[in-house]
């Protein structure tokens, strides 16, 4: 568990949130998580503090770009913030461009007791110390501190307009130097073909573009150095698994169009009890009859159809999950604990990090650790990069 900023050490919190809907509807969900996340803030007390969005600006950035405004603003001025006197923004702003457009936003505040902490210019190949407050948007790609991707789209050809891609930074905090990515990977565009095979094409598809952010921050162009990616990595559950278990005593029924003779919907239902509906699939619904297996026990019992990180078991490490799947929660602020019926329920909001930064505490959605001096340097006396509380 982490704990309040009473042990030696550099207080650091991570946290991730796909932030698309805030968007859509500002004025009852932007206030809400707002809050929750000032909570955490106040709760941990970091000196570091790292947000990644994703989504940032909802779906029709254009159309949001005043409420982009406010929430930034809020962010920086808030009271609960005050105590942070230096941050970086970086706000991918450029929708107009098809080629370079990702909706990724980083946030990174810096609290007025924390000395000498420098941030890193890719292009100069130096750290520089930072100091006051700074916004960069629209075309992130001329920015000198970070590096900044969106993946080819003919990693995902399904997807006309994808905005899938990552923001990486780097810091020096106590003599400690680490990466921060900022990532948002494929979704699944179909439960259907999900359903089919196992693993899915989609999963195939993200194994793909985290390899790829994977070997681009350990490549030869800079000093290697411990890395945290953390963003909605849209993992899913193995979906022909996961369906196959909760419906082993149900029947199959196939609905195809009339013209196509194409699936376009799969009725699971019981042998008996008349016959009841258990599952209801189709290209953009997963409509399972009991929400409860999906929180009971935080979904302990579904995590073994949580496969797709030990693709990279020897390139990233996650502390054990214990939490319920953070995805998808229904947007309607007055059904905050309810999943939309729209995917099955799976923990896409993920914290990974590189094998060299084991010693971390987790939470759903963010994570808090304390980094002591010198543990990034090469011949530093103490080796543990982290420190749990």
């Amino acid at each position: 568990m982490a704990g309040k900023a009473a042990a030696p050490g550099t207080a650091v919190l991570l946290v991730t949130a796909n932030v698309g809907s805030l968007f859509d509807d500002p004025e009852n969900l932007q206030k809400n998580w707002l809050r929750e996340f000032y909570q955490v803030v106040h709760t941990h007390k970091p000196h570091f503090m790292a947000l990644h969005c994703q989504e940032f600006g909802g779906k029709n950035y254009e159309a949001s770009m005043s409420h982009v405004d406010k929430f930034v603003k809020e962010l920086l001025s808030s009271d609960a913030m005050k105590e942070y006197n230096r941050a970086r923004v970086y706000l991918d702003e450029n929708y107009k461009s098809q080629e370079h457009f990702t909706a990724l936003g980083s946030f990174y505040f810096l609290h007025e007791s924390l000395k000498n902490i420098y941030q890193f210019d890719f292009k100069a190949k130096k750290y520089r110390k930072v100091a006051g407050k700074e916004i960069y948007s629209d075309t992130l790609e001329s920015t000198p501190m970070l590096e900044k991707e969106k993946f080819p789209q003919d990693y995902f050809p399904e997807c006309k307009w994808s905005r899938k891609g990552f923001i990486r930074t780097r810091w020096c905090i106590a003599d400690c130097a680490f990466d921060l990515v900022n990532i948002h990977l494929f979704h699944d565009a179909s439960n259907l073909v999900a359903w089919e095979t196992s693993p899915s094409v989609y999963s195939g598809i993200r194994h793909k573009a985290l390899g790829y952010v994977l070997d681009r921050i350990i490549d030869q162009r800079f000093e290697k150095v411990s890395y945290f990616v953390f963003g909605d990595f849209n993992f899913r559950l193995d979906s022909k698994s996961v369906v196959e278990t909760l419906c082993t005593k149900a029947t199959m029924q196939t609905v195809r169009a009339a013209d196509t003779n194409e699936v376009v919907k799969l009725i699971f239902r019981e042998s008996d009890n008349d016959r009841k509906v258990m599952l209801q699939l189709e290209k953009k619904l997963f409509d399972y009859f009991n929400q409860e297996v999906f929180r009971d026990n935080n979904g302990t019992a579904l995590l073994e159809f949580d496969k797709e990180l030990s693709v990279f078991k020897d390139r990233l490490y996650e502390l054990d999950i214990s939490f319920p799947p953070s995805y998808p929660y229904s947007e309607d602020a007055r059904q905050g604990e309810q999943y939309m019926n729209t995917r099955c329920p799976a923990w896409c909001d993920r914290i990974l990090m590189s094998p060299s930064a084991k010693e971390l505490v987790l939470r759903p959605v963010f994570l808090a650790f304390r980094i002591m001096p010198g543990a990034g340097k090469p011949h530093a006396h103490v080796h543990k990069c982290c420190v749990v509380q």
